[in-house]
């Protein structure tokens, strides 16, 4: 009954995780600064959060290749995926950073030499073709530059998640200090430089994307995923490109092209698929290695 409980209370975690990231499309665009200022700031709160967290665990923070390496790839996330939210609608933005676990294939068979399976390639393939639909109804909207740093908002996060994921635990939680220390040093002549409204609002909405749009949630991943399996907190972060553009539509009256609702439903299908079938996949290859 207690491991049950337990794995209630991460699935709980997760899905909070989820909702809270999903609130960053609302965030950034109600706030009407410089998008690398918005960044700079946000990691900077969100710096102090996660320190705290580390101080709280014991985690030592290092400085070694796997750490600043991590670091990069985290600081590049946070700020393409800033910027581009400026520069197309918040559905675009966080559905084509969803085509990220297909650059993670990518990435792993390159660097780690993983090999292709014939599901893999289908999945890319469709995948790709939502992506394209993106296209369609935006290029006249003037949103093609934002769509494209979309999708390479995606390969920043899939590098993360490589880059992280074959780490230890004081790597890991390094790199994303770093990440976060990182992001903020490149938004602090942008801090400096740019017109920045200083008022009681727009300094209320960064404290809270700093503290629960991307500080909590890591610290809710961290606890999810000792309990949830990465498929299990795979298919529950989905919630995130459901739920993000809702927010900007209730609260900022911004809606997606009709190609992109569609070309958004394929590629979160793809990557659901995907994430179930390779699941299976590596649990039968398990199964097999045991047989023998």
């Amino acid at each position: 009954m207690s491991s049950d409980n337990e794995k209630k209370r991460a699935i709980f975690y997760m899905v909070m995780c989820a909702l809270l990231w999903s609130t960053a499309g609302i965030f950034i665009k109600l706030l009407p600064w410089n998008p690398i200022v918005i960044a700079g700031g946000r990691s900077l709160i969100s710096a102090g959060v996660f320190f705290l967290y580390m101080r709280h665990e014991n985690t030592p923070f290092v400085i070694n290749r796997a750490s600043i390496i991590g670091g990069i790839a985290t600081s590049a996330t946070f700020t393409v995926f800033v910027v581009a939210n400026k520069l197309t609608t918040a559905a675009n933005a966080i559905v084509l950073q969803y085509s990220a676990p297909i650059f993670i294939l990518i990435l792993s068979t390159l660097f780690y030499h993983q090999k292709f399976k014939k599901g893999d390639i289908i999945t890319v393939g469709i995948t790709m073709l939502g992506i394209s639909l993106f296209f369609f109804d935006e290029l006249s909207g003037g949103y093609l530059s934002g769509n494209i740093l979309a999708i390479i908002s995606g390969l920043c996060f899939a590098s993360m998640f490589v880059i992280t994921g074959n780490a230890n635990v004081e790597s890991r939680a390094s790199g994303i200090l770093l990440g976060h220390l990182i992001t903020f040093t490149i938004g602090l002549p942008f801090m400096i430089l740019s017109d920045t409204s200083i008022t009681t609002s727009n300094i209320m909405i960064i404290i809270a994307m700093g503290i629960f749009q991307l500080g909590i949630p890591y610290i809710l991943y961290g606890m999810a995923v000792r309990k949830c399996s990465p498929l299990t907190c795979s298919l529950i972060s989905v919630i995130e490109p459901l739920v993000n553009p809702i927010w900007v539509l209730l609260f900022y009256g911004e809606k997606p092209g009709f190609f992109a609702l569609i070309g958004g439903g394929i590629v979160i299908s793809a990557v659901v698929s995907w994430t179930i079938w390779s699941s299976k996949q590596e649990r039968k290859s398990q199964d097999n290695s045991d047989v023998t």
